[in-house]
């Protein structure tokens, strides 16, 4: 028996606001790694190449949760894959910073194991249950995630500032508990029944959307890791400057990136949403062009912010493409996708810091987001 309308919708409210104060915390630990690099390479005296170690163990591990997301969804629902994330990412951010840098891989491996079951199980839940402008929607619930970004650099600076890092990595860790306490009983969406008609994925393969949707979700993930990731560690080797600044850095990237996502969740309703990637994608490029070109801070916070505005919207639209195009079955090649999602951040951040310590040039590792960012927007010039 169908449930009433205003039911359903009243269900759908509580999942949405779950979803969205959850991406608070998984927009802080997705880019934790942004802002503690400085903090971490100078307490485990890393080198470039170590500490983008770090974001590859990060990802490698977001991409294993990510794959087990794909069968939890398909086979039992979003409740387990929600609760488990929350709850695996509350026990990596405990140990971040109690011990030695072997540790430390280990609490990284932990948390993005728990990334990547919340990450694709909250995006795809919120397109599958919202009504109206899917593109909104999941853009709305990337703010809150944008929101979480911006507040990770500004309270890391605030209690590195203030030696209260053990303290700000509790808080985190408490917040994920209480949260993972408070949405157990919600009526999240069941497994996927087996009357619905099996997935056709030798003609899903053959579709060349398909293969594009894979370049996107690989491509675009890493090279907003990587600006987010590395312009903290650009700034901090400025002299002039050092390394308080560069820890708060990445704010001003995730600040343009959250701003714009809440001001697309509203325009997105109105605006063709080929045209906003096309825009995005060759403001994106200008942006990371910007930083390669500055060298005084005042340049640096201008392409920060001109490329997190860009950015804003890109990753979401392209999630409600997907659940558009696949439907139900989006909750399986979902999976596929985000896993790729994964790979994408775990390897052009590493290759940025790996470009870096064989040239002694952190701006030649920065590059590799721009030149990822070039062939993005050469990718959405036609419509697919």
């Amino acid at each position: 028996m169908k449930q009433p309308q205003n039911v359903e919708a009243g269900r759908n409210r509580g999942l949405i606001l779950a979803g969205q104060i959850a991406f608070l915390p998984t927009g802080i630990l997705t880019t934790l790694l942004g802002p503690m690099l400085p903090i971490l390479s100078a307490r485990w005296a890393l080198n470039d190449t170590q500490a983008g170690n770090l974001f590859l163990v990060q990802f490698l591990a977001q991409l294993a949760g990510v794959q087990l997301s794909g069968v939890m969804l398909a086979r039992v629902g979003f409740r387990p894959a929600f609760l488990s994330g929350l709850l695996l990412m509350a026990g990596g951010v405990s140990t971040l910073y109690l011990g030695s840098p072997w540790l430390g891989m280990v609490s990284v491996a932990v948390y993005g194991l728990g990334l990547g079951l919340i990450i694709p199980t909250d995006n795809l839940m919120i397109a599958e249950v919202s009504t109206g402008s899917r593109a909104a929607a999941v853009s709305l619930l990337n703010f809150f995630w944008g929101v979480g970004a911006v507040l990770c650099a500004l309270l890391v600076a605030w209690a590195q500032a203030h030696q209260r890092l053990p303290a700000f990595l509790g808080s985190v860790t408490l917040a994920l508990l209480l949260l993972a306490v408070a949405v157990r009983k919600l009526p999240f969406p069941g497994p996927r029944e087996s009357s619905h008609a099996p997935i056709q994925w030798r003609e899903i393969v053959r579709h060349p959307a398909t293969w594009l949707f894979a370049l996107v979700f690989f491509l675009y993930p890493g090279a907003e890791t990587a600006v987010g990731g590395w312009i903290g560690s650009y700034v901090a080797r400025m002299s002039s400057h050092g390394a308080s600044m560069g820890a708060m850095m990445p704010a001003f990237f995730w600040a343009a990136l959250t701003a714009g996502r809440g001001v697309g969740s509203l325009l997105l309703h109105s605006l063709p949403e080929r045209r906003v990637l096309q825009g995005g994608y060759g403001l994106g490029a200008a942006g990371i062009g910007l930083l390669l070109c500055s060298s005084t801070l005042p340049g640096v916070i201008a392409s920060a912010l001109i490329t997190g505005l860009s950015f804003a919207t890109l990753y979401p639209i392209t999630v409600a493409r997907l659940s558009h195009r696949f439907g139900l079955a989006s909750r399986s090649i979902g999976a596929v996708m985000f896993s790729i999602a994964a790979l994408g951040p775990a390897a052009l951040p590493w290759l940025v810091g790996a470009i870096s310590h064989s040239t002694g040039n952190l701006r030649a590792g920065l590059a590799v987001p721009f030149a990822a960012t070039v062939i993005l927007f050469l990718i959405h010039l036609r419509d697919w």
